[in-house]
């Protein structure tokens, strides 16, 4: 950003600092994230300096953009997190619980007043409060004393000296600003900008100095020496800036060949300090490192790469920033092109081989480039699991504290990816399944001991991939789910739940709206309360959930989605004269019948011998009531199919081959159809029905 800052700074001076608000509020979201994480898994016992520093690292970010930016409320509050986290990573205070709590804090806060300046409408946070506890805390208050909501005898020394702090701040004073010597110097040049973009925060002039290789100004501001070096820091490293009091500079000159050749200042007062560019003039010390004469003559020769470069670079071009309509909309092209693609290798099976064998090699290769096209199209919405996961711990932490339960979460197959637009919309699906877990899944401390259990009960959450789907899964080792309990209720509500119902029926009566064996309602949750609609967002979006439990050893609720809602590679068969997509992954293979190879059982259920295996047999022709004429024939193919762990065999006249298709939403633009999970276009321009894999397996199990 800081990049970008003083490209665009050098432009004008009349240049709108609003056009980087977005890339700021990005990127101090994800410090925010980041810090988060780091506080979360911060030992207590055993802090780590580095983990320290990169939380110090988070704030000082954040508050350096707010000040440039002018977001006072945020640059004050971050400035006090920064003095906090400084004391703890110089080791002068020792870190606690509620050192980290209120750090937590700060970061909702935080997310608030961005939230504000970006214009959505909420109310900004009140910070007074967090600011007095983190300065108690700063400095080295009673831990408890902190904690407390902000009694009148904790805010009233904070606040006394707040008047003369203001009346300190508010005094003009006048500096000098020296950078240099840089190999760039002209990065330095939106210092200058920042003066002029900033209201209030004073006037610069330029004061003569090598331009070659250094610039120099006369400042007159309010800000502090801190405050100014973090405005700085955007634009050239810290170590290349000297802000001094005029007084306290030398007069120097410098020679054509930029080394400084004399001093005229009456009064040095340098004693003790170090002015860097000033070394060997009278009154000022040199470093105790000085080299030779005729080293800055070397150095300008071969300048010394600067430290800061390969880090700041890398990040700088290994990213871009692209918005989520500019991605939707190469994907829509890319889905386009693959339709043209098919209409076109269908066009070339009438063609001759023999004549037209360059224009079938063009062909084939728009087919391969087309594949790869898409595939890298689709790769670029594919984010990591743990994006959704990262959301959990801090979530988990807060609300078991408020139980008084001992949690600990457990993440498995964070790198496993998944579409972003099913990530979004699966996120609260399974923070509802965790909130469950933990307020009625997980025992109290003393129950579990009670039961032999350790004190710390543990939620799992995994993602794995299976074939075209992802397995989400989250796991307790709590109560588990009561098979008599869930039976007595659903008789309670009205439902017919007979004693002979399987145990994988009975978990199902969760999922019934407004049920819940919460003996108490809470602010918290309720085991089954929204359970329905948690099944209702996961279904449309062509998934499924399923529930498995064990009383008194836990519960499990697993969630199977497809990996993408856009495009898939499918298996077109015909039956009849219509035609229906497979999806690829769900397909396990196909042979030949005969009529007297298919038994049929009691109530006329279908079933059809695969290697001593006896699997049901779903006819297409019969469930969607496909016309059958006798130039037809019959169906001499199945295609056995698995989904939610089970397989069928479909019967099908025709296997047409294997092809890339468009997903259609059939919902949105006709309305649902049963087993059918949406629609494509076929390279003739017809539209196809890509069956339900999921639904059918269910279809052949009543």
């Amino acid at each position: 950003m800081g990049e970008m800052m003083n490209e665009g700074q050098n432009l004008g001076n009349d240049i709108d600092l609003s056009q980087f608000y977005q890339i700021f509020f990005e990127e101090a979201g994800e410090n925010l994230d980041s810090m988060e994480q780091m506080l979360l898994a911060l030992d207590l016992d055993k802090a780590d300096d580095e983990e320290l520093n990169a939380i110090f690292r988070c704030a000082h970010s954040i508050k350096g953009g707010a000040a440039t930016f002018g977001f006072a409320d945020v640059a004050e509050l971050t400035h006090q997190m920064e003095s906090l986290l400084d004391k703890l990573r110089r080791h002068e205070l020792t870190p606690t619980a509620p050192m980290v709590d209120v750090l937590l804090e700060s970061s909702d806060a935080l997310r608030g007043l961005l939230g504000a300046h970006q214009g959505r409408g909420v109310e900004p946070p009140a910070t007074g409060d967090l600011v007095a506890r983190i300065s108690l805390l700063a400095n080295g208050e009673d831990a408890a004393e902190a904690m407390a909501p902000a009694p009148v005898v904790v805010t009233a020394p904070v606040a006394a000296p707040a008047p003369a702090r203001k009346a300190a701040a508010k005094a003009e004073r006048d500096l000098e600003i020296h950078i240099g010597p840089l190999e760039n110097p002209a990065s330095a040049d939106g210092i200058a900008e920042l003066f002029r973009d900033i209201p209030g925060l004073g006037t610069i002039e330029p004061l003569p100095c090598d331009l070659a290789t250094r610039r120099a100004w006369r400042a007159r501001t309010t800000a502090s020496d801190s405050d100014l070096m973090d405005l700085f820091t955007f634009h050239v490293g810290k170590d290349d800036i000297r802000i001094v009091e005029p007084s306290a500079v030398p007069n120097v000159t410098i020679g054509e060949d930029g080394e400084p050749m004399g001093t005229g200042h009456p009064n040095p007062t340098t004693e003790g300090r170090d002015y860097g560019f000033f070394e060997g003039a009278p009154g000022v010390p040199a470093r105790a490192t000085a080299a030779p004469a005729e080293a800055p003559a070397a150095s300008r020769a071969a300048p010394k790469a600067d430290p800061r470069a390969p880090a700041g670079a890398g990040l700088e071009s290994s990213t871009l920033r692209v918005s989520v309509s500019k991605v939707d909309q190469l994907i829509n092209l890319v889905g386009e092109l693959v339709i043209t693609q098919a209409m076109l290798a269908q066009k070339s099976r009438e063609l001759d081989d023999k004549h037209n064998q360059p224009l079938l090699a063009g062909l084939a290769d728009l087919d391969r480039n087309t594949r790869d096209l898409q595939e890298a199209v689709m790769s670029i919405r594919m984010i990591p699991m743990s994006v959704v996961f990262n959301r959990f711990p801090r979530m988990l932490r807060d609300l078991a504290s408020k139980l008084g339960k001992k949690v600990e979460l457990v993440t498995q197959g964070e790198s496993t990816e998944l579409d972003k637009g099913l990530v979004e919309k699966i996120t609260d699906p399974l923070t509802h399944l965790i909130r469950n877990s933990c307020d009625h899944g997980i025992e109290m401390p003393e129950e579990r001991r009670a039961k032999g259990k350790t004190e710390h009960g543990t939620i799992t959450l995994s993602a794995t991939h299976e074939g075209g789907s992802i397995l989400i899964e989250v796991r307790d080792d709590g109560k588990g789910l009561s098979r008599e309990k869930l039976l007595k209720k659903a008789r309670e509500k009205g439902i017919d739940a007979p004693d002979s119902l399987t145990d994988s029926e009975v978990w199902n009566l969760i999922f019934a709206p407004g049920f819940s064996t919460a003996e108490e309602v809470t602010d918290v949750s309720g085991r089954g309360v929204g359970m329905d609609v948690v099944k209702k967002n996961i279904a449309a979006l062509n998934g499924t959930v399923e529930i498995d439990s064990a009383e008194g050893f836990g519960m499990r609720v697993s969630v199977r989605l497809p990996l993408t809602l856009a495009i898939m590679d499918g298996m077109s068969v015909r039956v009849s004269d219509e035609v229906y997509i497979l999806p690829l992954s769900n397909v396990i293979e196909s042979f030949q019948i005969k009529p007297n190879d298919i038994n049929t059982m009691a109530q006329g259920a279908q079933v059809v011998k695969v290697r001593d295996e006896y699997m049901p047999v779903v006819e297409l022709e019969r469930v969607f009531q496909v016309p059958r004429f006798e130039f037809n024939g019959g169906s001499p193919i199945m295609v056995v199919v698995e989904a939610e762990g089970s397989r069928v065999a479909l019967m099908v006249d025709e296997l047409l081959g294997q092809q890339q298709v468009v997903i259609k939403n059939l919902e949105s633009n006709y309305r649902k159809v049963p087993n059918v999970s949406g629609a494509t276009i076929l390279g003739d321009g017809k539209v196809a029905l890509i069956l339900d894999t999921s639904g059918l397996v269910r279809r052949s199990r009543h």
